[in-house]
């Protein structure tokens, strides 16, 4: 049951990836989903939290490249993303190091106004860039939002992205980050 939690996981993650749904993801398709959340936020690449973001993107590409023995430049069909994944985040020890950081400049990215929360709408601009339906935006909020108190904070959404991509637990909170599964 847990491998097919996670695989089920993964495979959701690559499908936010690979944008085109051409089967493969490239460094091109994740730099592009943070474009998209960047525009989505009206973020410039090049101010300091957009430059965040594009080189924790980077780091995650480099990183899953390299867990997989593959130069940069191939592209990563979603057997062997899982297979990475799981190698360099899931079970090996570069989640903290390389995948939290990106996690961290999408969750402050969220916090758009800097006042230590962010509402449904902030986390509805960043599950647009993701490409999750609308209709399950609010659901998944809800469940993300353990205090009931109809906000969230960074640490919150950053916990929710550690449990969606590391537990095996079926029933974790953090498995509703992207809507139902």
């Amino acid at each position: 049951m847990a491998i097919d939690l996670l695989n089920h996981k993964l495979d959701r993650a690559f499908d936010h990836i690979d944008a085109c749904g051409n089967g493969v993801v490239e460094r091109e398709d994740l730099l592009g989903l943070g474009a998209r959340i960047l525009v989505g936020f009206g973020e410039s690449p090049t101010s300091v939290t957009g430059a965040s973001l594009v080189d924790s993107f980077d780091g995650i590409w480099a990183t899953l490249s390299y867990a997989l023995e593959r130069d940069g430049d191939s592209g990563i069909a979603r057997a062997d993303f899982r297979t990475g994944m799981a190698a360099a985040f899931v079970r090996g020890d570069r989640y903290d190091p390389v995948f939290r950081p990106a996690t961290v400049a999408v969750a402050e990215l969220c916090d758009s106004d800097r006042d230590g929360s962010i509402r449904p709408g902030e986390f509805r601009t960043m599950l647009c860039a993701f490409g999750i339906a609308y209709d399950d935006v609010d659901e998944a909020f809800d469940r993300l939002d353990r205090t009931g108190r109809g906000s969230l904070t960074v640490d919150e959404l950053v916990l929710a992205a550690a449990e969606f991509y590391r537990s095996e637990d079926p029933n974790a909170p953090g498995n509703w980050l992207f809507g139902p599964l």
